[in-house]
């Protein structure tokens, strides 16, 4: 990816991890060696099973177990290689946050606590120069203050759609609370995604919620709505797009044409949930998810040929694009999504995102599983 004079070095550590554009290039450091998964099961009786799955946990809904073909799908022409090949995943079941985790929700956990995101901190040089190459340069400290990165059109077409440099910018003060920076507010905005969230930040949430954050299988099981072999969670048209998901429609990252009805984030529920009762597995916000971000990994499930349980992903990360930073997977796509570019809001999108960063497009939500409700 290019990088031009006036961006700091910390935007060269996030921005790569927001390019649509696939990674092919691969060598001895993407070696696969797959997390085990979960095959200890304690027995719940059906009964008290039943009970749970007929009284969910308020803002939760039951994802039965299933067998999928994870990945992208042969019909789907905007595929990158990262998606492929498919390979056949079976999941348990498991509880999914309807929505993505709002701002509400997130007021509430930082009330609580007094949780301080990692956009609100002071950047640590010490810290951060380990992601980079040796020998590159401390920015000033006026540059290394609290912030995130925020979208900006570009007035003329872009040529060069691999340099995201163009449509982001570093914004010193944003962050959830200010996720266009520190003039903004999500005063009324209770029922909006939260922002400018990292996978940090999604971890102590979910230890104060006792949930998760789900698996890149659970998550694209839940996603494809018990729809097998459709490129998005509606099916094969891309021709109502702007009924089932908030995207980019017009010319990106010039001209939005809100044909959608947003330009950046939507509230929750603003379109039709999918098959399993699930809103916004499609477009608004990505969504982090627990799995590392390796380019290889599913051509190593692939080889195994036969059927993956429960999958946890790699033990390690790799992106030959980013080899200094360990990333993880998000998925679902954001308003950003445009089909000139990544078309990420299709079920088998996925992309990495380095675990220290947040942006204004980057939210997540939770799973929970019986065996947690019941304290096992």
């Amino acid at each position: 990816m290019k990088t031009i004079k006036h961006l700091i070095v910390i935007t060269i550590c996030v921005l790569t991890a927001f390019s649509c554009k696939d990674a092919t290039k691969k060598n001895s450091k993407g070696h696969i060696e797959e997390v085990g998964p979960t095959n200890n099961k304690t027995v719940i009786p059906k009964n008290v099973l039943d009970s749970l799955i007929n009284n969910p946990p308020k803002g939760l809904v039951w994802i039965p177990q299933g067998t999928f073909l994870q990945g992208a799908v042969p019909q789907d022409k905007m595929a990158m290689q990262h998606e492929k090949p498919q390979h056949k995943v079976t999941v348990d079941g498991f509880f999914m946050d309807i929505t993505e985790i709002t701002n509400a929700q997130f007021s509430e956990f930082v009330n609580e606590t007094g949780y301080v995101t990692v956009a609100e901190h002071k950047i640590d040089w010490e810290e951060m120069k380990v992601q980079l190459p040796e020998g590159t340069p401390k920015p000033h400290d006026s540059i290394m203050q609290p912030g995130s990165l925020v979208f900006k059109k570009s007035k003329t077409s872009i040529s060069n759609l691999y340099d995201v440099s163009q449509w982001w910018k570093w914004q010193i003060g944003a962050n959830w609370k200010h996720p266009n920076g520190p003039e903004s507010s999500i005063e009324g905005k209770d029922n909006y995604p939260v922002v400018h969230i990292t996978y940090k930040d999604a971890q102590a949430y979910c230890k104060w919620a006792k949930k998760r954050l789900p698996t890149e299988a659970e998550w694209e099981y839940a996603a494809r709505g018990g729809k097998a072999n459709t490129i998005f969670y509606w099916g094969d048209a891309p021709a109502v797009l702007s009924q089932k998901a908030n995207s980019w429609e017009g010319e990106f990252p010039v001209k939005n044409t809100l044909e959608d009805g947003f330009e950046s984030t939507a509230p929750v529920k603003s379109y039709p949930p999918n098959g399993f009762g699930l809103f916004d597995m499609a477009g608004n916000v990505w969504e982090l998810t627990a799995d590392l971000y390796n380019i290889n990994y599913y051509n190593h499930l692939a080889t195994k040929d036969k059927i993956s349980m429960n999958p946890k992903g790699a033990n390690k990360a790799y992106n030959p694009n980013n080899p200094y930073i360990k990333e993880r997977v998000i998925k679902g796509g954001s308003f950003l999504c445009s089909d000139s570019y990544c078309a990420s809001y299709r079920a088998s999108a996925r992309m990495g995102n380095t675990t220290d960063s947040s942006a204004e497009h980057i939210g997540f939500r939770t799973v929970v599983t019986p065996k947690m409700l019941l304290g096992d």
